[in-house]
């Protein structure tokens, strides 16, 4: 198994369960490959005993009997139990339990949303056994896991059936920066970290991506070997997660991803992109996709009152998926054929303007690291987002790659640059400009913030224009 990496909060706050001499339950929800049962497994050599079961993933062939018929086939491997009745989620729940009474353990049944398909009576029966038998060993942690984030929303957390009972609620966000750095241990110090970054740029910090990485092999190589080879894992990904996660309305969610893949847009533009009628269901849709952690909804607020405004932004936020629809999708044919065996990436075109989105993707989902450069807490916080400001005839438009407005009046105007030759003194103008067009009043502070991921010219450093200047690939 490839050694654990990252993760300590939510390792923390996990062990802080065995304090307390009680049962629990918990939910850990995040999107696929992020690392939910990993994390409980890690946990369970504190635990000592740990006991996995999986759902089978959703099929238009698979029906409740299979899944209950799959988790005796998981229990009698499990226990060694043979000619288990599969009629009935509480009886499979009673010999599970009877398995589980004393002593200190964890039982985790992964992918539960999947184990509940097309069976109403899961989850009632789950609660009973949950009152009935689990919680009456106060040494045992019952951990509900599931991809489908709405999912967990709807049934769960929502549930009056279980609203209260649950002890701790995660949702798992990807590794942060300086965690995906370890995958690199061992020959870290000779890989440039704009290297990893390149690498991180497409895979984001998902530790199942991660974990394919050869680190004896240049950003290019990898990048090559995972999206653009016929064998790559990223070449396919895309397809099974939506398969898995989205099931008969996969195109529809897929088709919203891709109105996404070439800038962020609000609700009504991406409605009229992909022909949806805006309804109920529609937004629900956006919703589903921001809770899977595919996209974000970036809100915009108005900055003289600090109150979010009506309109948000969505952009798609998850690194992999926007590279593959971007990038590895317009040219799966060609990869099928195995057309890139001989061909640098570099010579592709539009690369490097891909790996610039691509970094500037990353840079946001990092924001809690920059937001520690520049010495800002989160309770000093009122707003912070990619900030788009729309043309009117009282002022200019205007877009901010990253702006934090903090309780202080002061507003942090951060311009994010990637390029393979150093940040020219052009980016002064740039940001003045946008500066100007936001027409703040003079009880506000502004201070300029370049974030860049190679160097700086001369001209640059020597003007002190920037309040501060951040080398984003010195915190991988």
């Amino acid at each position: 198994m490839p050694k654990f990496i990252g993760r300590k909060r939510e390792l923390t706050r996990l062990k802080a369960l065995l304090n307390k001499k009680k049962a629990h339950l918990i939910i850990l929800k995040g999107r696929r490959r992020i690392g939910k049962s990993r994390l409980l497994k890690e946990f369970g050599k504190v635990i000592g005993h740990v006991h996995v079961f999986t759902g089978l993933a959703p099929d238009k062939d698979i029906t409740a009997k299979q899944q209950r018929e799959e988790f005796a086939r998981q229990l009698g491997v499990e226990f060694g139990l043979r000619g288990l009745k599969t009629e009935d989620w509480g009886d499979l729940f009673w010999h599970l339990a009877e398995q589980v009474k004393t002593g200190r353990v964890l039982v985790v049944l992964d992918e539960v949303s999947w184990m509940a398909q097309d069976d109403p009576t899961f989850l009632p029966k789950l609660k009973v056994a949950w009152e009935s038998y689990f919680m009456t060993n106060s040494e045992l942690i019952l951990a509900l896991c599931s991809s489908i984030s709405m999912w967990i929303d709807e049934n769960i957390l929502s549930s009056t059936g279980f609203v209260g009972r649950q002890s701790l609620t995660m949702t798992l966000k990807e590794l942060r920066l300086d965690e995906c750095g370890e995958f690199w241990d061992g020959i870290g110090s000779q890989v440039s970290a704009q290297e990893k970054l390149l690498t991180l740029a497409v895979t984001g910090g998902v530790p199942r991506y991660l974990e394919e990485i050869d680190p004896q092999l240049s950003a290019e190589q990898n990048i090559k070997a995972l999206c653009f080879s016929p064998e790559g894992i990223l070449l396919h990904e895309f397809n099974q997660i939506f398969s898995d996660l989205f099931g008969a309305k996969q195109a529809l969610y897929r088709n919203i991803c891709e109105s996404l893949a070439y800038g962020p847009a609000d609700a009504q533009t991406v409605f009229e992109r992909t022909g949806m009628k805006g309804s109920g269901d529609d937004y629900q849709c956006l919703q589903n996709l921001t809770l899977s952690g595919f996209i974000s909804r970036d809100y915009s607020w108005h900055i003289r009152s600090g109150e979010i405004a009506k309109i948000a932004w969505y952009r798609l936020s998850d690194n992999y998926c926007r590279f593959y629809l971007k990038y590895i999708l317009p040219s799966r044919e060609r990869i099928e054929l195995d057309s890139y065996s001989e061909t640098g990436l570099v010579t592709l075109s539009g690369w490097s303007t891909i790996a610039g989105l691509q970094m500037e993707n990353l840079i946001l989902n990092n924001r809690a690291l920059i937001q520690a450069e520049l010495g800002i807490s989160q309770q000093e916080i009122i707003c912070d987002n990619p900030y788009t400001q729309r043309a009117t005839k009282a002022r200019k438009g205007c877009q901010i790659d990253y702006l934090i407005q903090t309780r202080f009046n002061t507003l942090y105007v951060c311009e994010l640059k990637y390029s393979k030759d150093p940040v020219s003194g052009q980016v002064i103008d740039e940001v003045k400009q946008k500066i100007a067009a936001l027409g703040v009043k003079s009880n506000f502070s502004v201070r300029p913030v370049l974030i860049h991921c190679n160097s700086v010219s001369e001209a640059v450093l020597e003007s002190g224009f920037f309040a501060k200047i951040i080398d984003f690939a010195a915190l991988v």
